[in-house]
């Protein structure tokens, strides 16, 4: 019998249980059926494709004095334990181009500068793609309740948080790093 990636961590998360006790089987099997709670399947996709329910974690606020991640309440707890790091990847949904034409566009011209070639969506850091989500690394500047203060994002004021992660050394330290002419030093 084989067993997908998803039911066996959902089965070792059920043998860890809460604080480590054992769950029982009808827990381990309730668990089991839940994570497929999130995806469906849509007419519109081709048989056997789903589509997966993203719900913020929070919300970016920006103002003159200061840029903060705003986390909803019920999400503050997993926030322990970061201040012990310097830097944080934020994953966001670019909200402002979530419209069907935008999501379309697989070329785009980087920056918006026509000077750049075209370039493929998958290619770029381009705001329209057929999954909105964003990506900006930022440095903590503190952890304060339900707030990260961080030095800055490449986001608007409101934008959906989807996901922190901490940026950990082995993030950073790539060799022999590669760029397009257009996305250079200086450019």
């Amino acid at each position: 019998m084989t067993t997908s990636r998803r039911e066996f961590l959902t089965r070792a998360a059920c043998l860890a249980g809460a604080g480590g006790a054992i769950l029982s089987q009808a827990a381990c099997s309730a668990a089991a059926a839940d994570t497929d709670a999130g995806a469906t399947t849509d007419g519109d996709l081709a048989p056997g494709r789903q589509v997966f329910r993203m719900e913020p974690i929070g919300f970016v606020e920006k103002s003159e004095a200061e840029t903060c991640i705003r986390l909803e309440p019920r999400y503050v707890d997993g926030l322990l334990g970061l201040d012990g790091w310097s830097h944080v990847n934020v994953f966001y949904w670019f909200d402002k181009n979530d419209q069907p034409q935008r999501r379309a566009m697989l070329q785009v011209h980087p920056r918006g500068n026509p000077d750049n070639p075209l370039t493929g969506v998958f290619a770029c850091r381009a705001p329209v793609r057929p999954n909105l989500i964003a990506l900006s690394v930022c440095r903590i500047l503190s952890v304060e309740g339900d707030r990260v203060v961080v030095d800055d994002i490449d986001a608007f004021d409101g934008t959906p948080v989807l996901d922190l992660k901490p940026l950990i050394p082995p993030d950073v330290g790539f060799r022999d790093l590669r760029v397009p002419d257009w996305a250079g030093p200086g450019r």
